[in-house]
C-alpha cells in the first residue's frame, strides 16, 4: 500500500471515531440528582405544557403550571388583542398562586410568545418570586417569530439570577432528543 492510500484510511477512521464519540457525548442522559429542579410555565393553548412535560421527563423536576386568576378567553383573537394591550400597560394578571422557588437551584420557565416577549402571567411569576442567586432555563413556544426579546426580557425581570441559553419551538414540535441535547449543553 502506498502512503497516500495509508493516509486517507487513517484520516477516514478518525473522522468516524470523532462521529462517535460526538454522538455518544450529545445523546447522553441529563443527570439532574444533586440538584433540586422546578419547571414553571404558562400555556394557553397547550403547547408550552407539552414542552414542559418533555423537560420534566427529562430532568425529574417538579412541575408547576402558572396560572392567572382571571382566565384568558377561549377565542384566539380575543387574546390576542388582550395580549397587546397587556403588554402596551406593562399589566401583570394576578395568579392563582405565585408558586414557591425557595428550594430550588435550577428553575425552567416556560411561556408562549404573545407580541415578541412572554406572555403576562409569566412576568407576573418572575416578578413574585426573588429570584436572586437561582439559574433560570427560559423555554418558550411560538407561532413563528421565535422567541424575540423573551430571553432578555426574563433576565431584565429576575437580574440577580443567572439566565441560561433557552429552548425555542414551533408550536407543538418540542422534540424530546433535542431537549436532552440542549439541557446537556447548559452543563448544568
Amino acid at each position: 500500500m502506498n502512503k497516500a492510500l495509508i493516509g486517507i484510511i487513517i484520516f477516514v477512521i478518525a473522522c468516524l471515531l470523532l462521529i462517535a464519540l460526538f454522538t455518544l457525548f450529545s445523546n447522553k442522559e441529563v443527570d439532574m440528582k444533586d440538584k433540586k429542579v422546578l419547571i414553571a410555565y404558562y400555556s394557553y393553548s397547550g403547547n408550552t405544557r407539552a414542552a414542559a412535560e418533555k423537560i420534566q421527563s427529562v430532568t425529574g423536576g417538579d412541575l408547576f403550571e402558572i396560572i392567572p386568576v382571571k382566565e384568558y378567553s377561549k377565542d384566539y383573537n380575543a387574546v390576542v388583542q388582550l395580549a397587546q394591550i397587556e403588554k402596551q400597560k406593562d399589566i401583570r394578571p394576578e395568579l392563582k398562586d405565585n408558586g414557591n422557588i425557595e428550594n430550588y437551584d435550577i428553575i425552567f420557565i416556560g411561556t408562549p410568545v404573545w407580541w415578541y416577549t412572554m406572555a403576562s402571567p409569566v412576568k407576573t411569576f418572575l416578578t413574585k418570586n426573588n429570584f436572586a442567586g437561582k439559574v433560570i432555563v427560559p423555554f418558550c413556544t411560538h407561532g413563528g417569530g421565535g422567541e424575540s426579546s423573551t430571553y432578555v426580557d426574563m433576565q431584565k425581570l429576575a437580574p440577580n439570577a443567572k439566565v441560561m441559553d433557552g429552548y425555542t419551538t414551533y408550536e407543538n414540535s418540542a422534540n424530546i432528543n433535542d431537549i436532552k441535547k440542549w439541557i446537556n449543553s447548559l452543563n448544568l
